[in-house]
């Protein structure tokens, strides 16, 4: 690949470093090092922080002076054999010149919007450290968006920028009409296009001098569109204390990460557990952020590159595990991996001890939300109880709470709420942007309405039953899906399933399950296949959640980031679609 080659004579580039200015040691060594800052605390809140700085810069600094040892800072791979390894010193470098073309080629000020279109190319990473540089707000996105997501997306934030690809570029250009604001486009692509800025070019020729700018803590940072049970995406944003809450002792605690880690989360860019996973927290640690460019994904390609590649650490939805666990491979003991971790949705208590007896690692599990970034898990070396997704995180205070606000005891079935009163912790998100009416829909008494119903043990233990809009209300029974689906799942019929409310005429509502069938029993009767499965259901669990209604389908919907769309099905069981 040309582009690559391009990369490779950048580093004759990479010199000197002219303007290089590292964050103040004294800064540096009290935020990173831990042990030497015994006044450091989980709610500390510095006036000023930016992860440029205060990071890349230190890492690159301790490069220089030889107390970081050869591992880069981002390793990438693709499914063609292309390779490329950069420093810190190497990135601190380029995302200075990232920042040099988007403010003085590009024009962008400190508080422009820039859309991030990217897959997992180098690029990405490029510009979002030269994002932060600059306080140019960005917005990541997946490529999997049509041209109405994308024009949504910029009419909403007035975006001045984007950046994407030659395929995305036809179908930006193609909404000209629709959105005409856009003051520049750059293009990462072998190929050009008209009307758009070649960004490997510019970066080539920028200059490497570049001052980062002091943001507040508290500025805005970036935006992440999530989507709710109606109405078009919100605009989540974020400050600079996303990234400032990776610095703090519990969150420091909870991955145990170590300058030696090879750290990969093969989340989509436009994901956030991508900007937490393959940016904020590996590098925080100094660890080395393993990207490969998956396209499509392909769990037999993540087992190969588990068997080839040095990776000690893995973030991941619960979806991408169970794949690797389905593709029956004759070894799934993996090298050098040594740590597991699931985020993004519910995980089954079955999966966690499936892919314990297959790899010989625990499978730990994390909680966290567009808004939130990660609130809760399991500790590294922390007991694992089947089923929860861990404890509070601190400075996160995490409570369960009825709609009114009010605490509910242990084991008592509520609301996850978030405390914001009497101070906001850092880390939440700021607000929905040009959105104060669902803003303060999300307010509830002094905690913040994360919409998903848990219960807390007197361990302080969480246990996840379902987005509120999910329970099933059956004959005065509250159902949670996720219990439904993990009795569902200890069935060897079952590759994977959805439950939902379904209208009944005497219970109101009843337990309806989607099913998509492992190859094996495709052939079965389905009528009788049913009746197994209810009785499969009965016989783990209370009686009443089993699934009165059954249909099997061939797949299930799914959002771009692999979720389950229970609200697709729910809406056709009421006959809203």
């Amino acid at each position: 690949m040309q582009w690559l080659m391009n990369f490779r004579v950048l580093r004759g580039i990479l010199k000197s470093f002219h303007g290089f200015h590292p964050a103040p040691q004294r800064l540096c060594s009290r935020f990173l090092s831990g042990p030497g800052a015994p006044s450091w605390n989980d709610y500390v809140r510095p006036k000023e922080f930016n992860f440029a700085s205060y990071v890349l810069d230190y890492w690159a600094q301790m490069e220089m002076e030889g107390k970081r040892g050869p591992n880069p800072a981002l390793w990438w791979v693709n499914n063609q054999g292309d390779e490329l390894k950069w420093s810190f010193r190497e990135m601190t470098d380029l995302t200075r010149r990232t920042a040099n073309v988007l403010t003085q080629t590009c024009g962008l000020q400190e508080g422009d919007y820039l859309a991030l279109i990217l897959p997992r190319v180098p690029e990405w990473w490029l510009v979002a450290v030269g994002c932060i540089r600059t306080g140019i707000i960005f917005m990541p996105g997946t490529t999997q968006m049509k041209a109405k997501d994308i024009v949504y997306r910029l009419q909403a934030s007035k975006a001045k920028g984007i950046v994407t690809t030659d395929t995305l570029a036809p179908v930006v250009d193609s909404l000209a009409s629709e959105y005409p604001g856009l003051k520049t486009k750059l293009l990462v692509s072998d190929q050009s296009c008209k009307g758009w800025l070649d960004f490997r070019s510019l970066i080539k020729s920028a200059s490497p001098d570049h001052v980062c700018i002091k943001s507040k803590t508290l500025d805005p940072m970036a935006v992440f569109f999530t989507s709710g049970t109606s109405g078009l995406p919100k605009m989540t944003k974020h400050s600079h204390g996303l990234a400032l809450r990776s610095f703090l002792p519990s969150c420091r605690q909870f991955l145990k990460l170590k300058t030696s880690d090879v750290f990969w989360c093969p989340s989509d860019t436009g994901w956030i557990m991508s900007m937490l996973g393959s940016l904020l927290e590996p590098w925080t640690a100094g660890s080395t952020v393993f990207v490969h460019h998956l396209s499509p994904f392909d769990p037999k390609n993540m087992i190969q590159t588990f068997f080839k590649y040095p990776i000690t650490y893995c973030l991941a939805a619960p979806s991408v595990f169970r794949m690797i666990l389905q593709q029956n491979s004759t070894s799934l003991r993996f090298p050098t991996l040594e740590h597991c971790c699931a985020g993004g949705e519910a995980l089954l208590p079955e999966e966690q001890e499936q892919w314990r007896k297959q790899t010989g690692i625990l499978l730990y599990q994390a909680y966290g939300q567009s808004e939130t970034g990660v609130t809760c898990g399991i500790f590294r070396g922390m007991k694992i109880k089947p089923g929860s997704m861990g404890k509070a995180i601190p400075p996160f205070d995490i409570q369960i709470i009825d709609d009114k606000g009010n605490i509910l005891p242990p084991d008592t079935e509520g609301i996850l709420g978030i405390r914001i009163k009497p101070v906001k912790p850092l880390g939440l998100f700021m607000c929905y942007e040009n959105d104060p009416v669902k803003t303060e829909e999300v307010e509830c008494g002094d905690f913040y309405n994360t919409g998903d119903r848990a219960t807390v043990d007197t361990d302080g233990y969480f246990f996840f039953l379902g987005r509120a809009d999910d329970i099933i209300n059956a004959s005065g029974y509250r159902i949670g899906p996720s219990e439904v689906e993990n009795a569902l799942a200890e069935h060897p019929a079952v590759a994977e399933s959805a439950v939902v409310s379904s209208p009944d005429p005497i219970r109101g509502e009843v337990v309806k399950a989607f099913i998509v069938l492992t190859p094996k029993f495709l052939s079965h009767d389905r009528d009788q296949l049913t009746k197994e499965l209810q009785q499969h259901v009965k016989s783990v669990t209370a009686p009443y959640k089993y699934p009165r209604k059954v249909e099997f389908v061939p797949v299930l919907p799914k959002t771009i980031t692999g979720k389950i769309k229970r609200s697709e099905l729910r809406k056709k069981e009421f006959g809203q679609m």
